[in-house]
């Protein structure tokens, strides 16, 4: 009898993007009091994140999560595990400079793709956090990309 490995369970996409929203909406009313927070421990922080649109050349901001390695913060591209890339990671490609907003206050920042070393490194990372990453990051049919954000002189 072969055992079968259970995949990991994902809400259904309508939940996460409600989820997202919601966040990002209580984020903005109260004025950023309420929906950023720094990473602790196993958890990770959550960070705004805003980026130059690519197509329309207007700001456009998301809420994130990430762990910090040194002066830099690190991110995934993924898009609540869709297939599809997200916007923000578009956007950044197009043009990396970005403004990053923080529970410690805001700063700006420069965004590439980890690569090598680097992206196995901060893969790691992430998987101490979620032990389903590997998992998750198996349905998208394309890499999950590990994002740096660089703090910009």
């Amino acid at each position: 009898m072969s055992e079968r490995k259970s995949e990991p369970r994902l809400p259904p996409r309508w939940f996460v993007r409600l989820f997202w929203f919601a966040h990002r909406r209580v984020y903005r009313l109260t004025g950023g009091r309420i929906g950023l927070w720094r990473p602790k421990g196993t958890r990770w922080g959550a960070a705004r994140l805003t980026t130059v649109g690519r197509k329309t050349g207007l700001e456009r901001s998301v809420i994130i999560g990430y762990v910090d390695d040194g002066p830099n913060v690190v991110t995934m591209a993924m898009n609540g595990w869709g297939a599809p890339e997200p916007a923000w990671w578009l956007n950044l490609q197009a043009n990396p400079d970005a403004r990053l907003d923080t529970k410690d206050g805001h700063r700006l920042v420069t965004g590439r793709a980890a690569e090598g070393e680097e992206r196995e490194r901060l893969w790691s990372r992430w998987r101490e956090l979620d032990k389903g990453l590997d998992a998750y990051a198996a349905r998208r049919p394309k890499e999950t990309a590990v994002v740096v954000l660089e703090p910009r002189s």
